[in-house]
């Protein structure tokens, strides 16, 4: 049975109350670092290669990642059968469409400007996780997400005014923020399960499809080094990437994993720009401090009020140190473990983000 006040929590977790934050913002920024790098060095790896064979080949790399790293059963909840066209809308969304818009785009615009675009992947992903799971969006966090835009559009702008081919690249790749921001707000729902399987079976899904799409479009196969170098990219940027992802999502909610994960085109860009490219412009380094000033203003947030936990059975991995979680074990475990378990109706006051223990409307 699992009713505490959180008076009755343990040390580390009154002395801790930002603790879920920072251990998301920190997975968060682990994910965004491996997929910001990503960015330039797709562009790299595929040149000349078609769109659809790219993604197959970073999603192959993904689902390697994925086989890798799931867990032994008594660590992490499985993937139910009822998950399955989840994860089905999750791979359209996610392993077709976003990376297949973002090769695209990638080969008509520039890899600084692109990078940069991604940000605003942030902004549909804390809009969609609004509208499907009620996550708070106090006047900080709108602020947070009308720089994240006025960012966007001085890019559009540039690209608009120095190249219409350009600017038809930045659009896909605003396309692809689109179909990752709806990717990000349905794996919300699989948080709580493995994070290996789950990167797993959407990698798979994904390599499938984009590899028929490869060969039906005729696509040609890529050179040896161009697939090597695209198998490493998917394996960190989209496989392990995605499993920090979803244990930041676990821990602080799918809007504010989506903004600590906006940091990952400015490491892009920054890396583009070491690699070589030359399109940085005063428009271009306006539209990226807006951004940047965004994702600061949004990871600044803090809510705390009194809330109510209704009573609620589930499974996923958890500890007993973290003020929610006191059922007996003989033995207790010190580590992280899973089980089904239950949560009685409970009323206290901490800071809080929204994870699977906080989604009670404002």
């Amino acid at each position: 049975m699992i009713a505490c006040l959180v008076s009755s929590a343990p040390p580390a977790y009154r002395l801790s109350p930002r603790g879920p934050a920072v251990r998301g913002g920190l997975l968060a920024l682990i994910a965004a670092v491996l997929f910001g790098i990503s960015t330039p060095l797709v562009q790299r790896f595929g040149f000349g290669v078609g769109a659809f064979a790219t993604a197959a080949l970073l999603y192959v790399g993904a689902a390697a990642a994925g086989s890798l790293l799931r867990q032994r059963v008594e660590h992490e909840a499985r993937i139910l059968s009822g998950d399955f066209p989840r994860l089905l809308a999750m791979a359209a969304a996610g392993a077709v469409i976003g990376p297949v818009a973002l090769v695209w785009g990638l080969q008509r615009t520039s890899a600084t400007s692109a990078s940069l675009m991604l940000t605003l992947e942030a902004v549909f992903t804390a809009v969609l996780a609004w509208w499907i799971y009620r996550e708070t969006m106090d006047r900080r966090v709108r602020t947070a997400m009308l720089l994240l835009v006025l960012g966007g559009a001085l890019l559009i702008v540039n690209q608009g005014r120095t190249d219409s081919a350009n600017l038809w690249g930045l659009l896909a790749v605003l396309l692809a923020t689109a179909a990752w921001g709806l990717d990000n707000t349905l794996s919300r729902a699989l948080a709580e399960r493995d994070p290996g399987q789950v990167v797993l079976a959407k990698a798979l899904l994904g390599a499938v499809a984009t590899s028929i799409l490869a060969a039906g479009f005729g696509e040609s196969l890529p050179t040896l080094s161009a697939a090597v170098g695209l198998f490493a990219v998917g394996a960190a940027g989209y496989g392990l990437s995605l499993r920090f992802y979803l244990l930041a999502q676990r821990a602080f909610g799918a809007a504010r994993t989506g903004s600590v994960f906006a940091f990952a085109p400015f490491i892009g860009a920054a890396l583009a720009v070491g690699l070589g490219d030359q399109s940085l412009s005063w428009t271009v380094a306006a539209g990226s401090v807006l951004m940047l000033a965004g994702v600061v203003l949004h990871l600044a947030e803090s809510h705390e009020h009194e809330h109510e936990h209704d009573m609620m059975e589930h499974e996923h991995s958890h500890r007993h140190d973290d003020g929610h979680h006191d059922h007996i074990h003989v033995p207790m475990p010190s580590a992280a473990h899973s089980h089904r378990h239950r949560h009685d109706p409970l009323r206290h006051m901490h800071p809080h983000v929204p994870d699977a223990h906080h989604a009670h409307h404002h």
